[in-house]
C-alpha cells in the first residue's frame, strides 16, 4: 500500500475573513497557521502535501508557503476550477462561488494514488490528529466489501468562534465509534458553552450542544473515495443547476453519509484532545497568534519551525 498523503484545501478566498487567510501569518517568523498543520503532519509520517488552490493565487500561494515547504515535504498542485466539470455540463452564466469541498477533493485525483488525508489550510488541528489519522490510514486499507474511512472528531465547543458563524458537521456515531451520519450545517453560532444553528437566515434556530462531535474537515480516506466522488458528481450538477445554479455546493460530507447509508463504506470516528483553532474571521487571528504564541512557549513547536 502506497504511503498516505495529506491533501490540503486552500482554494477559498477568504471572503468573511477580508482576506486571503491562507497566507496571513501567526507565527514569530512569518509562520502561518497551515506550516504548523504540515509541522505536525511530517511528524506524523507525511511525506507528501498536495495543496488545492485557485489558478489566480498561485503565485501568492507559492511565495508566502509552498516554495518554502517544498523545501522540507514533497510539494504537489492542483487546481479547483469552477470550469473542471463532467463532459456535457458548463458553469451557469453568473455562477463565481466554487462548487464545494467534495470538488476540491476531486481536483486531487490525478494525482493521489492510495490513502490521503483532508484538511483545511485555515484551520489549527494539533499534533494528535494528524498521529491519530496517519497511523489509521496505514494499517486500515479497504476490507473485501466494505470502504475502510476515517475521521477526526472534535467537540462543537471547542470549534466556534466569539465573532460570528461557522460551517461544521453534526456528527452522529454508534456504539463503536463508527459514523452514522454527518449534516453539513453552514450557520453555526455560540451560545456560551453550547451553540445553534438555522437553516433559514435567522428566522428560526435549533440548539445544539457544545459536547457535540463535529467534523472539521479531517478525513482520511482510501483511492476509492475519489471514484465515488467522481461517479456522484454529476446527479449533484443534475439537482443543484435545477435548484440552486449560483449556490448550490457539492459537500464532501453528502458523499460521505450516502456512502455510509448504503453500506458502502464505514467511517471511524477517531478523538483528538487538541483543541481547534482558526481564523473564519479577522477578529479571530489574535487569539490564534496567542495560542501559537503559548504552544511555542511550552515547547509544542520550536519558534522558527524550518528555519531555512
Amino acid at each position: 500500500m502506497n504511503k498516505p498523503v495529506l491533501v490540503v484545501m486552500a482554494a477559498g478566498m477568504g471572503s468573511r475573513y477580508g482576506g486571503l487567510k491562507q497566507v496571513d501569518p501567526v507565527g514569530n517568523h512569518g509562520q502561518l497557521i497551515i506550516d504548523y498543520s504540515i509541522y505536525d503532519a511530517k511528524h506524523a509520517g507525511f511525506e507528501t502535501v498536495v495543496f488545492v488552490i485557485k489558478k489566480a493565487i498561485e503565485e501568492t500561494f507559492k511565495g508566502a508557503i509552498g516554495n518554502r515547504l517544498s523545501k522540507v515535504m514533497d510539494v504537489k498542485y492542483v487546481y479547483q476550477e469552477l470550469d473542471d466539470l463532467p463532459e456535457g455540463y458548463s458553469v451557469p452564466a453568473e455562477r463565481v462561488k466554487p462548487w464545494g469541498t467534495c470538488h476540491a477533493i476531486l481536483a486531487a485525483r490525478k494525482v493521489v494514488d492510495g490513502p490521503f488525508a483532508v484538511i483545511n489550510a485555515d484551520d489549527y488541528y494539533g499534533p494528535e490528529a494528524f498521529k491519530e489519522i496517519y497511523d489509521y490510514l496505514l494499517t486500515h486499507p479497504d476490507s473485501p466489501d466494505t470502504y475502510e474511512f476515517a475521521m477526526v472528531g472534535y467537540l462543537l465547543g471547542n470549534t466556534v468562534t466569539e465573532h460570528g458563524h461557522v460551517a461544521r458537521g453534526i456528527c452522529v456515531e454508534d456504539e463503536g465509534n463508527y459514523l452514522q451520519s454527518v449534516t453539513e450545517r453552514t450557520h453555526i453560532e455560540k451560545v456560551g458553552d453550547d451553540a445553534r444553528f438555522t437553516e433559514d437566515d435567522g428566522k428560526t434556530w435549533t440548539p445544539v450542544s457544545g459536547g457535540t462531535i463535529v467534523s472539521m474537515n479531517l478525513w482520511g480516506f482510501t483511492k476509492s473515495f475519489l471514484a465515488e466522488a467522481g461517479d456522484r458528481f454529476p446527479a449533484f450538477l443534475d439537482s443543484a443547476l435545477k435548484t440552486n445554479p449560483l449556490k448550490g455546493e457539492y459537500f464532501l460530507p453528502s458523499v460521505v453519509s450516502a456512502l455510509i447509508d448504503e453500506g458502502k463504506a464505514r467511517v471511524k470516528v477517531l478523538r483528538s484532545h487538541d483543541k481547534w483553532y482558526g481564523v473564519t474571521y479577522h477578529e479571530d487571528k489574535p487569539v490564534v497568534v496567542a495560542a501559537i504564541a503559548a504552544k511555542t512557549a511550552d515547547g509544542t513547536y520550536p519558534d522558527n519551525l524550518w528555519e531555512v
